[in-house]
């Protein structure tokens, strides 16, 4: 069983004095300040030529009969031109420019003997490029409070309010703030459309809000006996689980609202995701189980029988991420008591691979654009840690939080992660880079379907 709630009466005392998605400002020293100096580059000063010009002009002065032959002096211009020696600077404030490479002979064949271009290894920065404090966020494992929809706006639950920040011009504005009786929030997830939300809470209803409206449209009754921790939208149908250990289809679009049941937790359901094809869910509890669900076994009159139930995870199963790249892989992460990521054969059930990662799992998310995989953590690092699949080597390891990342959420155009922990500061890394821009042949006119009829603007 994983620790649940950790919040102690410090961090309430401190939240108190701190405004919810406020950008956290660092002192930092004025790039302009201490600029009064140049310091020369060691590296690319010539000694030898610094010693010869200091001296010979020296020596010209006290002996200028030298000097005066106009064959001595060609032959002086003459060498100086060869050794580079019409100078006038005698340090050096930056590095020596790159040596000429001589030009490729005509007759040499380029395409025969041109070597493979290797891919530019991208680079990841190690620090969050935005903080943002989120005081009273509940420190609970087993809760989902953290969500980017579509729209490009991101929603975070902080205790019974819950907020909405958009990422577009970095606006906050509040969305609901629940009764003490409902509440705290327990979990939130976007609908597909990115205007409509849903709000799980602790007294088992769910509410489902316009955002762009700011309305409530209605409310989910009936279906729960105890707080609902977790949701997932398929189309229109909405998936959320419980404390009370069942899983429930909610059809939003018609008055009696559950249509199916999932019977196979026998403790609290922490983790629900849909595969993209809509036709799996995976589902994992504190009951150290993983369940994969077909939607072509569900039934409205009785339980629907899971397709695999998975019993190798040691701890809590609550991480779950669908690849984007193969529709039938499921990675999934375990607690403290497990603290690996498994990979799954949804169509088979086989368990391709195990990793140990020396730490509680909190959340999973693969890039849309690589063949990568991201995890947060709790103790001891409590860090977001980059792999490299399939052969999970790490990439990248992400620190900065003081307390376990227990909720990730992805930007729709899958560059950015936000991740929220325990020490009440929201973070975004910039860790998935942008992606490539494929080269696209432009279109003939011909191929454009009713290109002869005048567009409406």
């Amino acid at each position: 069983m994983e620790t649940g709630s950790n919040r102690s009466s410090a961090s309430a005392n401190k939240s108190q004095s701190r405004f919810p998605l406020q950008e956290q400002v660092l002192q930092r020293r004025s790039s302009r300040e201490n600029l009064d100096r140049f310091i020369p580059n060691r590296s690319a000063m010539d000694f030898d030529y610094a010693h010869t010009m200091l001296t010979e002009g020296k020596k010209g002065k006290e002996n200028p009969s030298i000097n005066s032959s106009p064959s001595r002096e060609a032959y002086r211009k003459q060498l100086a031109e060869t050794f580079n020696m019409n100078r006038t600077r005698i340090l050096a404030f930056k590095n020596k420019p790159p040596t000429i490479v001589e030009a490729i002979p005509s007759d040499f064949s380029v395409a025969a003997h041109q070597p493979k271009t290797a891919k530019p290894r991208r680079h990841i920065p190690q620090t969050s490029e935005r903080t943002l404090d989120a005081p009273d966020i509940l420190d609970d494992y087993y809760l989902n409070l953290l969500d980017w929809g579509s729209s490009n706006v991101l929603s975070i639950a902080l205790g019974s309010t819950v907020y909405l920040w958009d990422a577009s011009d970095g606006s906050t504005s509040e969305l609901v703030t629940v009764d003490d009786e409902c509440g705290p929030v327990t979990s939130i997830k976007w609908a597909p459309d990115g205007r409509h939300i849903a709000i799980g809470m602790n007294n088992s209803e769910v509410q489902l809000w316009d955002s762009t409206a700011n309305k409530l449209l209605r409310t989910l009754r009936g279906g729960h006996t105890a707080r609902v921790g977790v949701m997932d939208w398929n189309n229109h149908i909405l998936t959320t689980g419980g404390m009370d250990s069942r899983i429930i289809n909610n059809d939003v679009r018609v008055r009696a609202h559950v249509v199916e049941t999932y019977r196979g937790h026998q403790q609290e359901a922490c983790g629900l995701k849909w595969s993209a094809s809509g036709q799996q869910l995976a589902s994992g509890g504190n009951d150290n189980l993983l369940h994969i669900w077909d939607r072509s076994m569900a039934s409205s009159n009785a339980p629907t029988q899971w397709l695999h139930r998975l019993e190798d995870h040691t701890a809590a199963v609550k991480a779950l991420a669908w690849c984007p790249f193969q529709g039938n892989l499921l990675a999934t992460g375990g607690g403290g008591g497990d603290r690996c990521i498994k990979f799954w054969n949804t169509h088979t059930g086989a368990c391709l691979n195990s990793v140990d990662t020396g730490s509680q799992v909190c959340a999973l998310l693969w890039n849309k654009n690589e063949r990568e995989l991201l995890s947060s953590h709790g103790f001891t690092q409590n860090q977001l840690t980059l792999w490299k699949y399939p052969s999970m080597a790490k990439v990248a390891e992400l620190t900065g939080h003081t307390s376990r990342v227990l909720y990730m959420a992805q930007s729709p155009d899958g560059c950015t992660v936000a991740s929220a922990a325990g020490d009440e500061t929201l973070r975004f890394w910039n860790v998935f880079g942008k992606p490539e821009v494929a080269e696209t042949t432009p279109k003939t006119a011909a191929a454009e379907p009713f290109a002869h009829l005048n567009r409406i603007r």
